[in-house]
């Protein structure tokens, strides 16, 4: 028996049977063309990337009534970069270069543009890496003649264990035969973890290399919830893992069943916990889970698509669908974040040194104000389709909230000359998440409807920590006595001025924060919809008066570590809290 540790990916438990799923290296050939083969080695690339692209149409034909629309924009995507009119410029410049065949020529081709990938500093860039693999095996397999094996064809129950899997395979997968996943590569933001979490699959990633250590019907157990996969388990492991497995899915059932229930203390205090989602897709999923609304709709995923910006009729047209869905229930979108690690392909993406201090969200708006304005066009559009709340992100003082509301002003009154319908009177709020806004809350309040505490930035440069840098991870501390303040100081300065604020940065789901959240005022929270249960459950076990001794408590601490212990200690002591954990 052997356990390894990795980066959880998707929650759960599963114990089953290892299917090793290692595609064989092709041995690309590399030799000599002349120049009169340049031609015929050009049109057998063509001919390669029309049956690829063949390929994925078939699939998605094949899959239709059980894609999302997430994994068909992938496929779209693929279909897009397969045919890409520079990747064809570079291999026929290549071929005449370096008159070698198509095969060696394709290969140099996507690891220049995977090194140019790399070398940037943009983690969504880097992530596009997975995708050149994908697109390049497809064209290679045609050059080759090689045949795939496809996880479409599992006849039986397996944990999916590979080195790396492909976009493409775990959308071609079947889902129902796959019940497990772990892999050697990965990131909680990989591709393979994004769509785990989309079919409920547990799965663990970043475990560097346990493809090399089992081998198929091996057996596994796949603990999501830690981050563990242990292999070939003892019976008496196996026997606790089963137990815990029960526990977990009990857990799991029992959260479900409060959707319809309250967030309400029990002394009384309403809380609204609404649910954030980045596509219309996932209203469905806030919805289930009981959200009372959407408190932060990311509006990115429609600027960061292959096919370039959307139209403002194809922004209403998305805003108007979750208003509809939602029915009378809020919905707040955020207006474009566009930078940092959110990029949008084939536009002005400038390398910087340090692109989250620079060029981005509304720094982006004084640049591009057509690109703002016509997606404040559709969010006023669409605001007569239910109720509509709209906010700024990276708000850093009251000269950039004055001048966007004056842009807001001026899109209005256009819509008002050509005698468009808006709702006159719509929320306009802000963003916390920089700490110079969060020290001059009181004078933003003044000015805007509503304060949203993003924690993700908040922290990150209050601390001055690069979370995604695992050098300085450890450093990124949600219960850090500074952020703790500056969470009070707003919350404060936004109840004076009598402005709503609530949180949706990921500190909002953090089951270990609600007690110390609600106590320090917060009565309004946004967070991942699978997480709005867990996070109810806790609110309606709270006193009030309880919750704000913690603060106290917490407040006259100086140091993280011992602050987090106390908030630990007195969740397990008040709730019997365990976050489900194994």
């Amino acid at each position: 028996m052997k356990t390894l540790k990795g980066i959880v990916a998707s929650p759960g438990i599963i114990i089953g049977k290892a299917y090793l799923y290692l595609e064989k290296e092709y041995s690309t050939p590399k030799y000599d063309i002349k120049d009169s083969e340049i031609l015929a080695e050009h049109e057998r690339f063509l001919k390669a990337v029309e049956s690829a692209t063949i390929e994925i149409k078939e699939l998605k034909k094949k899959k239709k009534k059980k894609i999302s629309k997430e994994e068909c924009r992938l496929l779209d995507s693929h279909i897009l970069m397969l045919n890409d009119p520079d990747i064809t410029r570079e291999i026929i410049t290549k071929l005449h270069e370096k008159k070698k065949n198509v095969e060696w020529i394709l290969l140099q081709v996507i690891e220049e543009n995977i090194d140019k990938l790399n070398a940037t500093q943009n983690e969504y860039l880097k992530e596009r890496t997975t995708d050149f693999v994908d697109i390049s095996q497809r064209i290679l397999r045609h050059l080759l003649f090689k045949k795939r094996r496809s996880l479409a064809d599992l006849e039986k129950e397996v944990v999916l264990v590979a080195g790396t899997l492909l976009p493409s395979d775990v959308i071609g997968m079947n889902k129902e035969k796959v019940k497990g996943i772990a892999t050697d590569g990965g990131t909680k933001t990989s591709h393979i973890a994004i769509l785990a979490r989309s079919f409920e699959i547990p799965a663990v990633v970043g475990l560097s290399d346990i493809s090399t250590k089992i081998e198929s019907d091996d057996e596994l157990i796949i603990d999501g919830n830690k981050g563990e996969v242990i292999i070939t388990p003892d019976d008496v492991t196996k026997k606790n893992y089963r137990k815990t497995q029960k526990k977990w899915l009990k857990h799991e059932l029992q959260l479900l069943n409060m959707n319809k229930l309250p967030a309400t203390t029990r002394d009384g205090k309403i809380i609204n916990l609404k649910a954030n989602i980045e596509t219309p897709d996932e209203v469905k999923s806030a919805i289930a889970h009981g959200a009372d609304g959407i408190g932060l709709y990311r509006s990115e995923f429609l600027f960061i698509q292959p096919t370039g910006f959307p139209s403002e009729d194809e922004q209403y047209k998305a805003y108007s669908t979750v208003l509809e869905a939602m029915k009378d229930k809020s919905v707040c979108i955020r207006t474009l974040d566009y930078g940092g690690e959110k990029i949008i392909p084939d536009f002005d993406n400038r390398i910087e040194g340090n692109p989250l201090l620079g060029w981005r969200a509304v720094r982006f708006y004084r640049s591009y104000p057509d690109i703002f304005k016509t997606q404040v066009r559709a969010i006023l559009r669409a605001s007569v389709h239910g109720r509509l709340k709209m906010m700024f992100p990276m708000i850093s003082g009251i000269d950039e909230l004055k001048l966007l509301m004056s842009m807001v002003e001026s899109v209005k009154k256009d819509l008002r000359k050509k005698k468009i319908e808006f709702v006159e009177d719509i929320d306009i709020g802000i963003m916390i998440e920089v700490p110079s806004a969060a020290l001059t809350s009181d004078i933003l309040a003044r000015h805007t409807g509503f304060f949203s505490i993003g924690t993700n930035d908040l922290i990150q440069y209050t601390l001055a920590v690069d979370r995604g840098n695992e050098r300085v991870a450890y450093l990124y501390e949600p219960f850090h006595p500074g952020v703790i303040r500056l969470i009070q100081q707003v919350i404060d300065n936004a109840k004076r001025r009598g402005i709503p604020v609530e949180m949706c940065g990921e500190m909002a789901g953090n089951p270990y924060a609600v007690a110390l959240l609600v106590g320090l005022g917060l009565d309004s929270f946004s967070l991942s919809p699978v997480r709005i249960p867990e996070v109810k459950k806790i609110i309606r076990s709270i006193n009030m008066s309880e919750a704000a001794c913690l603060v106290d408590q917490v407040l006259s601490m100086e140091q993280t570590a011992k602050i987090e212990k106390t908030i630990v200690k007195w969740m397990e002591e008040k709730l019997d809290f365990n976050s489900g954990k194994s």
